[in-house]
């Protein structure tokens, strides 16, 4: 395991490390090698969307420390505590081997840290946003509804949608005051619920229209809501027929 310039771990003793459920050295029970964290496995193609989901699933086990490299390997190589890390970090290499292919498993099972990994697959399958955020405005351009429900149309712009906005630069510093950033969030949701009346298909053209003369156009949860309730009406009105 590499030294980083993180501050040292709070946990000093082994037995606090691991009987503490606060501490990133702590395993439950269920926390054994062949648990599999995400449902869809790494091919390449899908590194935004299996990152984040491993981020959030290793957030949960509290083991992020050790894919950032913000866990110090114990400078005393004798302590309880260098046995307990690569203990975990053991666990969080399979957990990341049975989230990814066979064929990328095979080329990553013999690095020795999680960190490493985690450095590799990021090296090897993020695409610069650039890119990235061009296909997907091309993809959110094209989609259409087509022979789709409204559902399934609806999650497939959903699903581009949100990955074209972690791409979009935030702002977390907590001090804006103005009333800008709200403005421009909500042009930016205006934008997403644009994007889903543009798909839909022409047989939903009155209430799309309908829609459009509400002022301020409603939330994109709730204009997916009126869009199905109609199409609902209009499917009990052709089965009653």
């Amino acid at each position: 395991m590499a030294h980083t310039n993180a501050p040292a771990s709070p946990w000093h003793t082994g037995q606090s490390a691991i009987d503490d459920p606060m501490s990133p050295y702590f395993l439950h029970h269920a926390d054994n090698p062949g648990l599999t964290l995400v449902s869809q496995a790494l091919t390449g193609d899908n590194y935004t969307s299996c990152n984040r989901a491993m981020r959030i699933a290793l957030s949960v086990k509290n083991k992020l420390g050790f894919i950032d490299g913000s866990i110090e390997k114990p400078s005393n190589t004798g302590s309880n505590l260098l046995n307990y890390l690569t203990r975990n970090n053991n666990i969080v290499v399979s957990w990341i081997l049975n989230s990814v292919s066979k064929e990328i498993s095979a080329s990553i099972l013999f690095a020795e840290s999680a960190a490493e990994i985690w450095q590799d697959l990021k090296e090897r399958f993020q695409q610069s946003n650039g890119p990235r955020v061009f296909q997907l405005k091309r993809d959110l351009i094209n989609l259409r509804q087509e022979q789709d429900s409204v559902s399934v149309y609806f999650t497939k712009l959903k699903t581009l949608w949100e990955e074209l906005t972690s791409f979009r630069p935030m702002c977390n510093c907590g001090k804006c005051t103005c009333e800008g950033v709200k403005k421009l969030d909500e042009y930016f949701h205006m934008d997403y619920t644009m994007a889903f009346l543009m798909g839909l298909n022409d047989s939903l053209a009155q209430v799309r229209s309908q829609i459009l003369l509400i002022d301020p156009i409603p939330p994109i949860n709730r204009v997916f809501s009126l869009i199905v309730q109609e199409e609902r009406q209009r499917t009990l009105g052709s089965q009653r027929a």
